[in-house]
């Protein structure tokens, strides 16, 4: 008997599990972003809209008490990946989603609900065409996401330089930079995502680690999506 017949069977049940394997990890990146996306939207609506919201954003310690909490969740997350559990993981980046919805819920007092939903729309189409791109693209874009990296960290100190100028031009310059810097990050983020994909083996897809490179998938993209939305809203978002 043909000894390579014998072996296609065997061949193609071990590429169908790698597909299986390989869609269930993005479908699981793809999911949690989406859960803390939910969870965002959903607090920020309901402490703009409730009397929450004057002990949130008026009180200057509670809000920059938020910010640091966010900043140390994130950070701790990316830090101690390796050494936390999924379940763990999980929890952080949904108290994240919760916390970054607390300090966000200004955007429903600061512009119109169809410009935030519009820009919502906006942002979503532009996100899923780049993320498209960078799923599909044969080109290595490590050296895109290194520069749009670099270039972060600029656009951090020329918005904190800007709260003390408050320049509107340079409020705008600010605004169209980041939009450009996390449109190449996503792009990045995307195919990275993608390259680990493949190299999530059979069954590890619903092992511990997993679990854990998912949610940090997610949370990648969920900063992607969030950063993307707030510098969009900020160009053509029509104040109240």
């Amino acid at each position: 008997m043909n000894d390579n017949y014998d072996r296609a069977p065997a061949a193609l049940g071990a590429e169908i599990s790698r597909g299986l394997t390989q869609s269930g990890f993005i479908n699981r990146v793809f999911g949690w972003m989406t859960a803390g996306l939910a969870v965002t939207g959903a607090i920020s609506y309901g402490i703009a809209h409730s009397s929450m919201s004057e002990f949130v954003l008026a009180n200057q310690g509670t809000y920059l008490l938020l910010i640091l909490l966010e900043l140390g969740v994130v950070i701790g997350l990316s830090a101690a990946i390796n050494r936390i559990s999924a379940t763990v993981a999980t929890l952080g980046f949904l108290l994240f989603a919760v916390l970054n919805g607390l300090t966000l819920s200004w955007i429903f007092l600061a512009y119109e609900p169809s410009s935030i939903y519009a820009t919502f729309f906006v942002t979503s189409g532009t996100f899923g065409g780049v993320g498209l791109f960078g799923w599909l693209t044969k080109r290595d874009l490590s050296g895109i996401g290194g520069l749009c990296g670099m270039a972060l960290w600029g656009l951090i100190l020329a918005t904190l330089v800007n709260m003390f100028w408050t320049n509107s031009t340079a409020s705008l310059f600010i605004s169209y930079a980041g939009v450009a810097i996390f449109v190449g990050l996503t792009a990045w983020d995307i195919q990275k995502i993608k390259q680990l994909s493949f190299a999530v083996e059979d069954g590890d897809v619903e092992a511990d680690l997993g679990k854990k490179l998912a949610i940090f998938g997610a949370l990648e993209l969920y900063l992607d999506f969030i950063n993307l939305f707030l510098y969009i809203l900020r160009i053509f978002g029509n104040r109240r």
